[in-house]
């Protein structure tokens, strides 16, 4: 594992301050909305559609805390997409500062930009927004607010229902969207970490190789980048050759390339965020209790003290990562749809700002457990390609 403390480059002008929001592209949005308030505890933000004058376009803006997910329907432009990818995340937000100074600056660098910067107005003020191509059929959107005071973006109204049942359900207790994975084809990670570098001026944050993410049948290598700030984390991933399909091989067959893998949304108080979720009916992946008996042995000689109790994180399947400075504390949904593609994280820092690489073996052997159940921890042969177990 390796952490980086040169940020380099800084932005003479404009800033990349935080994720602004996502948006998924997917084939009922208003379906994926109800799901994402009903099991996750987010609220109905605001709405556009065919009521609104919208003809072309339907999206369900949902929000807690600081995370806000765009569920959009593009009937003219989804087609493809949906039948390449199925549902998953189309479009990163960043909020910005000076979003023209930070799209020129990209596009000298050989950026694509998708669409040329552009403001949308209505009576809550205005916002300039430009969207850039990133890895696969991802892309990002810069968001510059300046004042705007709408509840999402102008176009949106409030939503036409809200559920009397949210109402009635427990808090999800998410903050804000900590960080957003994007899986890479095999040989694909470094060159989308240039693209960051380079495009965007980011940063390498923290690194892993496949010796240090592994497990008996597979491996992955990541490399985190970040904004100057360190207020934006994306890390990138790509398999790595092991004896069976890795987890990320398998995200790629199915989401047809590169996309994202995973969101990770903060909370300050997980075990309580845990069990409201699954009262909610949330799935998330199981660990076995091996993997505690082993981690009170290791606390023993740790100068780290976990505050949570240890028989309470076995009992919701919580994971613990530490170092001498601090701890983390993370658990993963299973996917969010048929395709074993995008899924959630929860994560709650205690002065550490790693991405739980002590818990990857653990966390890929709970995947290859579902991954072997989907028939798809197929055996490799030496040049990687699958063959009948």
């Amino acid at each position: 594992m390796t952490t980086y403390t040169d940020k380099g480059e800084k932005h003479e002008q404009g800033r990349f301050l935080c994720f602004d929001h996502l948006t998924f592209w997917v084939g009922n949005a208003k379906q994926a909305a109800s799901y994402y308030c009903n099991k996750l505890g987010f609220e109905p933000l605001a709405y556009r559609g065919l009521e609104t004058g919208s003809r072309e376009v339907v999206s369900h803006a949902v929000k807690q805390g600081k995370v806000k997910n765009d569920q959009s329907l593009q009937p003219g432009k989804m087609g493809e997409h949906l039948v390449k990818h199925g549902d998953g995340v189309k479009d990163i937000a960043f909020t910005v500062e000076d979003c023209d100074f930070l799209v020129e600056k990209a596009r000298e660098r050989g950026a694509v930009i998708v669409k040329e910067p552009h403001t949308l107005e209505d009576k809550y003020g205005k916002v300039r927004l430009a969207v850039l191509q990133t890895y696969g059929d991802t892309t990002h959107t810069f968001v510059e607010r300046a004042g705007y005071s709408g509840s999402f973006l102008p176009g949106f109204h409030p939503p036409l229902f809200k559920d009397p049942l949210l109402a009635k359900l427990p808090s999800g207790k998410l903050n804000f969207i900590d960080h957003v994975v994007g899986n890479q084809p095999d040989d694909e990670m470094v060159p989308v970490v240039d693209w960051y570098q380079k495009n965007l001026l980011f940063h390498r944050f923290w690194s892993v190789d496949d010796k240090q993410l592994q497990t008996e049948f597979s491996a992955l290598r990541s490399i985190v980048v970040a904004n100057y700030e360190e207020t934006v984390k994306m890390p990138i991933n790509e398999p790595a050759m092991g004896n069976r399909k890795s987890q990320i091989q398998e995200y790629v067959e199915y989401y047809g390339g590169p996309g994202v893998q995973h969101i990770a949304m903060n909370t300050s108080d997980i075990i309580t965020a845990i069990r409201n979720l699954k009262e909610r009916g949330m799935e998330f992946m199981s660990v076995p209790d091996t993997y505690y008996n082993q981690l009170r042995e290791n606390l023993k000689n740790s100068k780290v003290k976990v505050l949570e109790d240890v028989d309470v994180l076995q009992e919701l399947k919580i994971l613990v990562d530490y170092d001498d400075n601090g701890y983390l504390l993370q658990i993963f949904t299973k996917p969010v749809q048929d395709r074993p593609t995008v899924f959630l994280e929860v994560i709650q820092r205690h002065n550490h700002q790693g991405f739980g690489a002590g818990n990857f073996k653990s966390l890929f052997e709970a995947i290859e457990a579902d991954q072997n159940a989907r028939g798809n921890l197929t055996v490799l042969t030496p040049n990687g390609i699958s063959k009948n177990m």
